[in-house]
C-alpha cells in the first residue's frame, strides 16, 4: 500500500516515455514536403532567383530541420549572394547532422576561400581527400577553388587590414 503512489507514478512515466519514442521518425526519413521545397529552391537557385531560392529552402528547413541537403543548398545561395560567413554557418549545420558529408565539406571549403581563409579550406580539402580514398569530384572542386584563391576584393581588404607593429607606428608618428 505504501508503494502504490510510487508504482503508479513510475508506470505513468514509462508509459509517457515509451509513447514519445514510438512517435519519433527515424533520422533518414525527411518530410516529403521539405524535399519538394528543396527541389523548388534548387530550381530557383539554378534560375538565378536567389530570393525565391532562399525562401523555399528556409521553409524546407522549418518543416524538417534534419534536411541536410537544404542546409547545403542554402549555403550555395549565401555564396551566390557574396555572404561567405552565412554560407559557412549553413554548411556547419549540415555537417552537424552528418560530419562526413563530402558535398558540405567541399562547399564549406569553397566558402572559406571566398572569405579568404585559405588554410582552413586546405584543412577541409585534406579531410575530403581522406574520406574519398581516391580523387573525387568534391575534392577536385575544392582544390580548384583553393588554386584560384580568394576574390581580389578580399585580398585587398586583407592586405589593408594589416597593422604595423607598435614600434613602427611610434617611429612614423615622430617623423611627422
Amino acid at each position: 500500500m505504501r508503494f502504490s503512489p510510487v508504482a503508479i507514478g513510475l508506470s505513468l512515466t514509462l508509459l509517457a516515455v515509451s509513447s514519445g519514442v514510438n512517435g519519433q521518425k527515424a533520422d533518414d526519413q525527411i518530410n516529403p514536403k521539405s524535399i519538394a521545397l528543396l527541389a523548388e529552391g534548387q530550381a530557383a537557385l539554378r534560375a538565378g532567383n536567389l530570393e525565391a531560392a532562399n525562401d523555399a529552402l528556409e521553409t524546407a528547413l522549418a518543416i524538417d530541420p534534419r534536411n541536410r541537403s537544404a542546409f547545403v543548398a542554402l549555403g550555395r545561395v549565401a555564396q551566390a549572394q557574396q555572404l561567405p560567413g552565412k554560407a559557412i554557418r549553413m554548411y556547419f549545420e549540415a555537417l552537424s547532422l552528418e560530419p562526413n558529408d563530402l558535398n558540405a565539406l567541399s562547399a564549406q571549403g569553397e566558402a572559406m576561400v571566398q572569405k579568404g581563409a585559405i588554410e582552413r579550406a586546405r584543412a577541409n580539402l585534406a579531410r575530403v581527400r581522406s574520406l574519398c580514398k581516391s580523387e573525387c569530384a568534391p575534392a577536385q572542386q575544392l582544390a580548384a577553388a583553393i588554386a584560384k584563391g580568394p576574390p581580389p576584393a578580399v585580398v585587398a581588404a586583407q592586405s589593408s587590414d594589416k597593422v604595423p607593429p607598435k614600434g613602427q607606428e611610434q617611429s612614423t608618428a615622430g617623423q611627422k
